[in-house]
C-alpha cells in the first residue's frame, strides 16, 4: 500500500501551504483520509480528516486556516492552509483509515515555516 505525497517545503510565516495525496482507488474508495504532523520529540497529531461523506474534521490549531478536501476522481486528498505560523512547522504525514482500523501512512513531508 503506498500513499504518496506531495508539496512541502519553506513557507515564510503568513505564507500559504498545498499538500496533495494520492493512493489506489481501491484503497482511498474506503477510507478516511487524514494528515497529521509531529515535531522531534512529541507525539503525532491529527490536522484533519474527512471522511466518504466529505465532511472535514479539523483540529482546532488549525481552524479557520486550513482546509482539507478530496478528489474521489483522483484518489488524492489536499491539506491546503494559509497564514502559517512557526508552530506549524513540521513532517506532515497522509494518512488513510480503513472502516475496520487499519492505517496506512505516507513517507512524510516536512514543512518549515521561516522567514
Amino acid at each position: 500500500v503506498e500513499l504518496v505525497e506531495s508539496g512541502g517545503g519553506l513557507v515564510q510565516p503568513g505564507g500559504s501551504l498545498s499538500l496533495s495525496c494520492t493512493t489506489s482507488r481501491s484503497l482511498f474508495g474506503q477510507s478516511t483520509m487524514g494528515w497529521y504532523r509531529q515535531t522531534p520529540g512529541k507525539q503525532r497529531e491529527l490536522v484533519a480528516d474527512i471522511g466518504l461523506d466529505s465532511i472535514p474534521n479539523l483540529a482546532d490549531s488549525v481552524k479557520g486556516r486550513f482546509t482539507i478536501s478530496r478528489d474521489d476522481e483522483k484518489n488524492t486528498v489536499y491539506l491546503r492552509g494559509n497564514s502559517l505560523k512557526s508552530e506549524d512547522t513540521a513532517e506532515y504525514y497522509c494518512s488513510a483509515t480503513t472502516p475496520w482500523g487499519l492505517t496506512y501512512w505516507g513517507q512524510g513531508t516536512l514543512v518549515t515555516v521561516s522567514s
